[in-house]
């Protein structure tokens, strides 16, 4: 069976000034299909770079890269913005919200560009923010949501066009423990129930032991440990 993510040698490196910065420098690395794994690793470990890489956000300077199979180097920019619609799903710590939007219409706003009707595009960002646990929230607004609920407004909007991997960087950054708990378990969920691929960024060791299969950790752009949960 086809992996989801496949990285072999990969590498990102930024020239700043004279310098230059070894962001990824040489990682090999396998996700399953359906795998829950937890990236490790201090800031500027590169740990967001792969992320962004995975997405399409970005390209290698070298090494190769492919999702489910496909290369994203041999991929047009045509072809990585349907990648990162279709395939991708990302949620980040600060949320991304457009704030004079209510939930529903964020959610669905990530289904425009995938040419979804309107119609289709509200019911399906009403199920999912059922599904998040936020069916009462549909018409608020960013700053009359708490930061947990924000974070499952952007779950949801991750989760629009029906992504087989979501890429979860530091989505508990901004969150209490508890709130942080409930992400998570939901993205357990998620994972365990529809068996979508989750790779979540995040630098509490504890939170990955908990809920992810395995962790891999970063440190200045290289793979140092590897440990099953």
């Amino acid at each position: 069976m086809t992996s989801a993510v496949d990285a072999e040698d990969l590498a990102k490196h930024y020239r700043m000034g004279e310098g230059v910065v070894r962001a990824l420098d040489g990682v090999s690395l396998t996700v399953a299909r359906g795998e829950f794994l937890g990236l490790l690793g201090t800031s500027g470990s590169g740990k967001s770079t792969f992320l962004n890489l995975v997405a399409g956000l970005d390209r290698p300077t070298s090494g190769a890269l492919a999702v489910f199979g496909r290369s994203l180097a041999e991929m047009s920019s045509e072809e990585l913005s349907a990648h990162r619609r279709k395939n991708v799903g990302m949620i980040f710590q600060s949320f991304n919200l457009m704030t004079t939007m209510t939930a529903l219409e964020n959610v669905a706003l990530a289904m425009i560009f995938a040419g979804v009707p309107r119609t289709e595009r509200e019911r399906r960002a009403r199920d999912l923010l059922d599904r998040v646990g936020l069916g009462g929230r549909h018409a608020h607004r960013p700053s009359e949501l708490s930061g947990g609920e924000q974070q499952r407004v952007s779950m949801a909007r991750a989760l629009a066009n029906n992504p087989a991997v979501l890429l979860a960087d530091e989505p508990t950054g901004n969150l209490d423990s508890k709130t942080a708990h409930g992400i998570l378990a939901l993205l357990h969920e998620l994972n365990t129930q529809e068996e979508r691929t989750v790779i979540l960024v995040t630098h509490d060791a504890s939170l990955a032991s908990k809920y992810a299969h395995r962790a891999v950790t970063l440190l200045d752009g290289k793979v140092v440990a590897e440990a099953r949960s």
